[in-house]
């Protein structure tokens, strides 16, 4: 499986294209990742990102995109968007990307403050949190009470990566759903380390 973990160095070489409803900002997504953002299926591509709004749904058109693009199997992230409030939950966005995309899994689960906004991240694969309300974010080891809230999640992750090699997201076969706030920089780090993942472009 693979662990995004080096030091994200975003190339802007990589050929991305960026699909969903305005709902869920694709322009300033591809903008944050240097993509351009597509309204058909693009098969030259080196990467597609699916931005998804959990206030919005998904609708027809990105759905069918998808669908598009499952005969060029190009690798492919889902980014959950807009994750202001209680309300808007990353898990349920995550839930219908399954049902309405392919298969998705979450290797990162957003944590939250007191005050019901997104302030981390925990990466389900070592139980590390990215505490993205200091500057720069800072990264430590889950207390018990997190591990015990995560638990169920971090099986379901093992049990759908546990036959995958390290090549499987570049190659196309598994989709990570990533939740991101770019006004807070929440997971902005993370996608750029599966950028990283993708071979260069010739």
């Amino acid at each position: 499986m693979p662990s995004p973990n080096s030091e994200p160095v975003n190339s802007p070489s990589k050929r991305i294209h960026v699909y969903g409803h305005v709902s869920a900002s694709p322009a300033a997504i591809a903008s944050a990742f240097h993509g351009t953002v597509s309204a058909t299926a693009e098969a030259d591509s080196d990467l597609a990102i699916f931005a998804i709004n959990p206030g919005a749904g998904i609708d027809a058109q990105t759905i069918s995109l998808w669908q598009e693009l499952d005969d060029f199997q190009i690798p492919r992230l889902v980014l959950v968007n807009g994750l202001e409030g209680q309300e808007l939950d990353f898990d349920d966005a995550a839930m219908l990307a399954s049902r309405v995309f392919d298969q998705v899994i979450t290797p990162y689960l957003v944590l939250h403050g007191d005050d019901g906004e997104p302030t981390a991240l925990i990466r389900l694969q070592d139980l590390e949190i990215i505490d993205y309300s200091t500057n720069p974010p800072t990264t430590r080891h889950c207390d018990p009470e997190h591990e015990e809230l995560v638990r169920e999640f971090r099986e379901e992750y093992f049990e759908q990566t546990s036959e995958m090699d390290e090549g499987a997201f570049a190659a196309g076969i598994i989709f990570p759903a990533i939740p991101i706030n770019l006004n807070k920089g929440i997971g902005v780090d993370v996608v750029k380390r599966y950028i990283n993942l993708l071979p260069s472009s010739s």
